[in-house]
């Protein structure tokens, strides 16, 4: 029987695949959506950082602003994964990864979904939803592993909830890796402390509240998995960092994925959706006492509204327990219906369907792998960063005059500046905003807006070269400055190079404008 569903496919599988070649194989954009953001750039920078030297860095590595300061590289275990993918696949090994853990993150909420006991209908348009309301963050970047992880840790804990057993403190080690992929193991962390208090609730409205061995069981594995979180190169450092970035409020009035949801795209309506299902399942939920559930999605309906960052966290875990509530419902209205109704056939072929969702064959993993190393597949693989998202063509034009300098450029072109020229090139601000703070944050947004003490900020960081985009203020007031010399405009990007004593004009100039009178 093993053998058979190890090689036999099941709809789990086809569910897998399905969503692979939806978003990823034959979609317009294929992998190339996944690397919309410069930070991956920089990771695998880190990560080749570290394999080269053996240790994870302590200090800033990639900017002339900040050079040798205290920098936490809190995500060094997914760099040196991106680092590792990189050096044998390039971008295409970093966008397979990515797109493999969306897929697994949508299957293990499919499946943690039906073993709650939700109907299959219930099940699939529940997840639906989650995984639309997560596009938003399907980009080749650490969170991906939170993405992953969180649904199979709260499937463990439901679990041992359910009937306690060793299983469960195995979440304990998961932690210790978990801490050094992505800093999303404190909303792991914050889950076991609900699950803890909201077990406490419901033994006191059963007035079994004396019930200690089970209250002690919960909260010895919330100071277990607080304590692996201590595993890191940074110890309680790290801890302190992550709240200090996560209250400062200069990061969470300019940084987009810390603001509230703006409910405008598709996306965003898809979390809307779910996020008003998950508040009357709550109600529901604690009119029967069932407390911990309710908590869970309560706390985290909070937090997603606060910040977009957290829609992920809210979905991975509300969209089983929407999904098992809604199934309540549906076994409720298939009762009324007669023998030969569409509900009724509905609910049977759901039904007989369920079981062929309990198992993983062999088939994903075969499959996949094969997208990755068959090179003779026609799959659209990037090779480089989208151009409509980073200025990738102008740069490959004027790869001597950015190789070098103090650039000023946008915190996403840094990035990928990073990806590109490091070490030979260091930036003045990227996407690390945990790390530049709110002062030199505050005069990188100044400067993009051409504010009043622009050329105060330009001289004291001795900028020597701008590659900004044409819809800044400053493209317009550099335009005007006659000791800024335009090199390439192609739009939407414009190149500068400051002058100093009127120096011979660069053949990359000469190129780009043979007219002279443009050059003055």
């Amino acid at each position: 029987m093993r053998l058979t569903r190890l090689i036999k496919p099941s709809f789990s599988d086809l569910f897998f695949l399905a969503l692979l070649s939806w978003l990823f194989i034959i979609s317009p954009e294929g992998f190339k959506g996944l690397l919309h953001d410069g930070d991956t750039g920089w990771h695998i920078r880190t990560g080749d950082y570290i394999l080269s030297h053996g240790e994870v860095p302590r200090v800033d590595i990639f900017s002339f602003s900040k050079p040798g300061q205290t920098w936490f590289a809190w995500e060094w275990g997914a760099d040196v994964i991106y680092s590792l993918l990189h050096r044998v696949w390039g971008l295409k090994g970093v966008a397979w990864l990515g797109a493999v853990q969306i897929c697994l993150f949508a299957t293990i909420l499919l499946r943690y979904s039906l073993w709650r006991g939700a109907n299959l209908i219930c099940a699939q348009l529940f997840v639906l939803l989650a995984i639309g309301a997560c596009t938003v963050h399907y980009l080749a970047r650490p969170h991906l592993f939170t993405l992953m992880l969180l649904p199979i840790c709260l499937w463990l804990l439901e679990a041992d909830r359910r009937s306690p057993g060793k299983l469960v403190w195995i979440t304990v080690p998961i932690t210790m890796v978990w801490t050094n992929l992505h800093g999303g193991v404190l909303a792991w962390v914050a889950c076991t402390g609900l699950f803890l208090i909201g077990g406490a609730a419901e033994l006191c409205l059963e007035g079994q509240l004396r019930n200690w061995r089970t209250l002690g069981r919960g909260g010895l594995l919330v100071l277990a998995t607080s304590a692996a979180t201590l595993v890191n190169p940074y110890g309680w450092g790290l801890h302190k960092h992550v709240i200090e970035y996560m209250s400062s409020d200069f990061i969470r009035s300019v940084v987009q994925e810390f603001q509230s949801p703006s409910f405008r795209s598709e996306n965003q309506l898809q979390y809307e959706v779910l996020l008003l299902i998950g508040l009357m399942a709550a109600a529901m939920l604690l009119a029967r006492r069932r407390v911990v559930e309710a908590l869970l999605v309560l706390f985290w309906a909070h937090q997603s509204l606060g910040s977009v960052r957290h829609i992920t966290v809210f979905s991975s875990l509300a969209a089983p327990i929407v999904a098992d509530e809604a199934s309540r419902l549906w076994t409720w209205w298939v009762a009324g219906g007669g023998k030969k109704s569409t509900r009724k056939i509905l609910n049977s072929l759901a039904a007989d369907m369920r079981p062929s969702f309990e198992w993983t064959s062999v088939w994903p993993a075969a499959v996949a792998l094969s997208i990755l190393l068959i090179a003779a597949l026609p799959v659209k693989w990037p090779s480089d960063f989208p151009g409509y998202r980073f200025p990738v063509d102008l740069i490959n034009r004027h790869q001597t005059l950015l190789r070098t300098g103090r650039l000023l450029t946008s915190d996403q072109w840094a990035d990928y500046m990073i990806y590109r020229f490091y070490p030979s090139q260091r930036v003045f601000f990227d996407g690390r905003s945990d790390f530049y703070g709110a002062k030199l944050g505050e005069e990188y947004l100044r400067l993009s807006g051409g504010s009043h003490d622009w050329r105060q900020i330009l001289e004291r960081h001795k900028f020597d070269r701008a590659l900004v985009p044409s819809g800044w203020s400053l493209a317009s007031l550099l335009k005007e400055d006659k000791s800024w010399r335009l090199v390439a405009d192609d739009g939407k990007t414009l190149l500068f190079e400051r002058l100093t004593s009127r120096p011979p004009i660069s053949a990359e100039v000469r190129k780009n404008f043979p007219d002279p009178a443009l050059m003055n």
